[in-house]
């Protein structure tokens, strides 16, 4: 038997000293419910969509409400969902005017034989799923617009887009989402949610609802979420990495550590990932300055945001 784990991030990326509280208890909060979910019901992907929720209705992060804004001044959202067991997984891109793409990801995989829905045809799905639709004045934050204005005013020297999806000058400071987990049989599944770059094309598709790339899951490994510069992950397959090198006897932690790691050294930019193992393992790496994360074992919330610090307060 594994004791069951559910492990959130909040985004990779130069996040502002006067975010982190925010951070800290956005992660939290998501822990806390994903790890109710998972320990009433045993289901791992009712309990990674929970805490993936909580984050999308957060404007601390990057994936729904709060994400930011592509070049046209437009929200486009992404986010992928895979289990473990069967390789089973649904992913959506430019996703407009919805609260909980991460819950349309899951209609994907569970409504529809295909893995990715974009554009048109994921407009119409919305429609035939009876998914709420929600005005532009939800999803858009002040912080959002301010961050695509600084983008456009120092374009004029650098048109290339942040760092990671915060970006090392970007007002906000928010981040894409994600979650892990594992139950008591070692079945897992990842599910990662995401408003992309600053200053993105429109139309452009990142790493997150790629297989491999925004997460991956393996029933015989683990269970990966990834966060950061989305063209250097996908580029790198950088989910499907660190499984690799679990697969071939790294812990937990040292494989999303190395990976991420290589991954800068190889592609350039910065990343981060969690990852739990099919026996409960957690893992936890990022090459940019901050992280937000957070688990619950017990009574015990784990937590950090800084390299190296992991925290622990009594529930």
């Amino acid at each position: 038997m594994v004791r069951p784990v559910l492990v959130v991030h909040g985004g990779a990326g130069d996040i502002p000293d006067s975010r982190k509280q925010g951070k800290f208890d956005g992660v939290k909060k998501a822990a806390r419910e994903g790890h109710r979910v998972l320990n009433e019901t045993g289901n791992v992907l009712d309990a990674i969509e929970a805490a993936v929720r909580i984050m999308e209705d957060d404007t601390n992060f990057n994936a729904g409400k709060g994400s930011v804004l592509n070049l046209a001044g437009q929200v486009e959202m992404e986010a992928l969902i895979v289990e473990g067991k069967k390789f089973s997984a649904g992913s959506v891109t430019l996703v407009k005017n919805i609260a909980n793409p991460i819950s349309l990801a899951r209609m994907v995989m569970e409504k529809t034989p295909h893995t990715i829905l974009g554009g048109e045809g994921v407009e119409e799905f919305i429609v035939k799923m009876c998914v709420p639709r929600v005005p532009d004045d939800y999803l858009i934050t002040e912080d959002a617009r301010k961050a695509l204005e600084e983008f456009k005013n120092r374009s004029l020297v650098d048109s290339k887009p942040s760092l990671t999806e915060i970006g090392d000058r970007t007002p906000g400071g928010v981040g894409t989402v994600g979650c892990v987990a594992v139950d008591s049989t070692g079945h897992v599944a990842s599910a990662t949610s995401t408003g992309g770059i600053t200053g993105k094309y429109k139309g452009r598709i990142g790493d997150t609802p790629l297989p491999g790339c925004g997460g991956y899951s393996d029933d015989e490994v683990g269970s990966v979420s990834t966060t950061g510069h989305g063209e250097s992950i996908l580029k790198y397959n950088l989910a499907h990495r660190i499984l690799t090198l679990m697969q071939q006897g790294e812990s937990a932690q040292n494989a999303t550590v190395a990976a991420c790691e290589a991954m800068t050294k190889r592609v350039g930019k910065t990343a981060g990932a969690i990852t739990v193992s099919n026996k409960g393992e957690v893992g936890i790496g990022f090459t940019s300055k901050r992280m937000a994360w957070a688990y619950q074992l017990g009574d015990e919330m784990h937590y950090g945001i800084e390299q190296g610090e992991h925290l622990i307060e009594k529930i």
